[in-house]
């Protein structure tokens, strides 16, 4: 059995790699989700691909959240401890803030590190964007990781997930679904990214939750 220390390094590790190359090359290749080029695909399968890698390399040591709204959801579902949804949550966010300092050793802060943007400045329609978002996201997670016998796949279908809600999402707030990875851009950013943030650690997690109970009522079984 992993320790706690083994399980919130493995977080902190997979939310570090996840905003310093994920968030890196949205920002090196100039996604601005303007127009559906190759910079805006590059950066949706950097996503997908960056957690497929975390999750068949940390994933058999935490479960490789690395996101705090696939925490939330796990602790709604009873699959983790309120003590461990707390390490887990502040080892993400630590993490995240670490990718991004990281990323200000071969990036500039003008180029926005990745950070996320309210879609045309409208707080509401991005707060109900980012909990669709999620809600799809997570609600993939939970279903891939129900059953031991899905391990083998699991990485590739939630990355791919990953992929897809990045695929639709880019063009409207860069896509968040996991308030660590825009935390961290956005308080080096700083700006309108980071006085907007608190809608994409928020919406997430709301997200997160209500994937949580629909997929328990979906699962529900009569006893």
């Amino acid at each position: 059995m992993k320790t706690s220390i083994q399980k919130y390094l493995a977080e902190f590790i997979g939310t570090l790699v996840l905003v310093f190359c994920a968030c890196g090359t949205a920002a090196s290749v100039g996604c601005n989700g303007a127009s559906a080029n190759a910079a805006y695909l590059i950066t949706a399968l950097c996503f997908g691909l960056v957690v497929i890698a975390m999750a068949y390399s940390t994933g058999n040591v935490s479960g490789c959240h690395i996101n705090p709204a696939v925490s939330i959801a796990m602790l709604i579902s009873g699959r983790m401890s309120l003590t461990d949804f707390v390490g887990y949550v502040a080892a993400q966010f630590l993490g995240g803030i670490a990718g991004a300092a990281l990323l200000l050793t071969v990036l500039d802060a003008g180029s926005g590190l990745g950070a996320n943007a309210l879609y045309h400045e409208n707080v509401p329609i991005s707060l109900v964007i980012e909990v669709i978002l999620t809600f799809i996201f997570v609600l993939a997670v939970l279903g891939a990781t129900a059953k031991a016998e899905n391990s083998s796949v699991a990485g590739l279908v939630i990355g791919f997930s990953l992929t897809m809600v990045h695929l639709i999402g880019i063009h409207f707030t860069g896509t968040s679904v996991n308030p660590a990875r825009s935390l961290g851009p956005a308080i080096f950013a700083g700006g309108s990214a980071l006085s907007c943030v608190w809608v994409f650690i928020i919406a997430p997690l709301v997200g997160g939750a209500l994937a949580a109970l629909v997929y328990k009522l979906l699962t529900k079984t009569n006893s």
